[in-house]
């Protein structure tokens, strides 16, 4: 099944041909970094993230860019109020971004760039721009001529004339168009400026990403992606400026827009200031159970968020990684059986065979099926009640089948890391029961062997005593005709 992508651009689901068989470039508008990282930041890092490693799954060299916009209105007003240089600000929190988004198992882009990096680059691209009369200069300021680019709304779907019948904005005389858009603004006292063509400046919003996307990944992009609240006015004021200087249209070959994540159904933002910062999160809930949180809905469809959410996702999450930890202990205590020759047929094993084997085609075709990373979930949680109903019956059977059971068992177990963790970033056996901590974990293995002993001698008293003592401290014990296994 060839992957099948959503296209803004046109509106439906298109097979995805990228421009250079076995390659895929990738374009993220990335964050204005002035204040602290939030969830709704980590909305599109995460799902870019999937897609990047489902991609690289399938074979594909990937190349992601993703930017910083770390010159902009509100890292300057941020500037302005508490006296700090602008860069300084914006430094600090990209920093803050990259170690929360490291923190998430999100892989790093191949390049970051900055605005503040990259402005001859988009100096150059303004300068073309003018050559080629799609952009004018009043007074310092460059603005692109909209009616220069007949195609303008193909993304939006808006109308040039509607919209500027609708414009409520006092209209700059200087403007030919009212929906010109700013390429280059003059200086203002006390903002960062940079020598230009059209004296002391800073680049506009829009044109900063086709700069950058244009230089470091060429004159066609495979995906492209970013917030539904960027198709308007920011992915279309980049599809104009960029197949304008370039000549070559389409400058994007698919366009990806995620579902924003939404407080009450008002985006989450710091600007409305209904956020929680992201390290706050992560120190609250395992970063596989926010990823889970994440995942567990379509990328296109908005997020809901509130803690009762946040807390209802962490506990699907645990569901999960108790069935994975369970079926780690299983293959360690049917690997420890002795080998014992078994010919006859065992309907049980192939039936989890064919489990096996339905997970993968069901979780690779959700993924083939415009990133459904909430269907692919959905497959490993029916794995999961599939090896749990097996392990019911493997008690039974004598240790030959059991034996003969180990390779299914193991393949089950690899489903699990190789498409849960390797792809979705969700399963992560270091993180699970114990949480990293070895010492913890033998600790309670011990008291089990202890109980075990106890148990054993009959002394039911102190075997109960262990159990219950241990359950107080949230550890519950359940035993099995192969052992017994444990959970937090």
């Amino acid at each position: 099944m060839p992957i099948q992508i959503y296209n803004t651009l046109t509106r439906k689901k298109e097979s995805f041909v990228p421009r250079d068989p076995g390659s895929v470039s990738i374009y993220v508008c990335g964050i204005t970094p002035y204040d602290q990282s939030h969830l709704g930041h980590a909305v599109p890092s995460v799902i870019w993230d999937a897609i990047r490693r489902f991609l690289e799954y399938e074979g594909y060299t990937v190349r992601l860019v993703q930017n910083f916009t770390d010159i902009d209105d509100k890292v300057i007003d941020r500037a302005q109020a508490t006296g700090e240089k602008a860069l300084d600000i914006s430094n600090r929190y990209v920093e803050e971004y990259l170690r929360d988004m490291d923190a998430l198992g999100v892989k790093r882009a191949d390049v970051y760039p900055r605005v503040s990096q990259e402005i001859p680059a988009i100096i150059e691209l303004v300068e073309g721009l003018v050559e080629k009369d799609h952009a004018y200069v009043a007074d310092g300021d460059v603005y692109f001529d909209v009616s220069s680019f007949p195609q303008y709304g193909q993304l939006s779907g808006q109308v040039l004339d509607e919209l500027a019948a609708g414009t409520r904005f006092a209209v700059d005389e200087r403007k030919r168009n009212p929906m010109d858009f700013a390429l280059w603004k003059s200086a203002k006292p006390g903002e960062p400026a940079w020598e230009s063509p059209w004296g002391k400046g800073r680049p506009g919003w829009h044109i900063e990403c086709s700069a950058m996307s244009l230089k470091y990944l060429g004159n066609h992009l495979d995906l492209h992606g970013g917030g539904a609240d960027l198709i308007f006015p920011h992915h279309e004021n980049e599809i104009a400026q960029s197949d304008a200087y370039t000549g070559e249209p389409p400058f994007v070959g698919c366009w990806v827009h995620n579902g924003l994540l939404q407080v009450k159904d008002e985006k989450m933002s710091k600007s409305l200031g209904n956020f929680t910062p992201l390290q706050e999160l992560l120190n609250q809930h395992p970063a596989e159970a926010i990823r889970f949180y994440l995942l567990s809905s379509h990328y296109r469809s908005p997020l809901q968020y509130s803690e009762e959410k946040i807390a209802e996702a962490r506990r699907g999450w645990e569901r999960l990684m108790t069935a994975v930890n369970n079926l780690e202990s299983l293959v360690a205590e049917v690997e420890k059986l002795d080998e014992a020759p078994c010919m006859e047929h065992v309907p049980a094993i192939d039936d989890l065979a064919k489990a096996v084997n339905g997970t993968r085609d069901k979780f690779l075709g959700a993924m083939r099926d415009d990133f459904n990373t909430a269907a692919a979930i959905g497959a490993l949680f029916e794995l999961a009640r599939d090896v749990h109903s097996f392990a019911g019956g493997l008690a039974h059977m004598d240790s030959g089948k059991q034996r003969k059971s180990l390779p299914v068992l193991r393949e089950a177990y690899q489903v699990f890391l190789e498409l849960g963790g390797g792809i979705l970033g969700i399963v992560d056996t270091k993180t699970t029961i114990a949480h990293g901590d070895e010492l913890v974990g033998d600790l309670i293995e011990l008291l089990i062997d202890v109980r075990k002993r106890a148990r054993d001698a009959r002394d039911w008293a102190t075997a109960d005593f262990i159990r219950d003592e241990l359950e107080n401290l949230g550890i519950r014990l359940e035993d099995s005709p192969l052992g017994t296994r444990w959970k937090l």
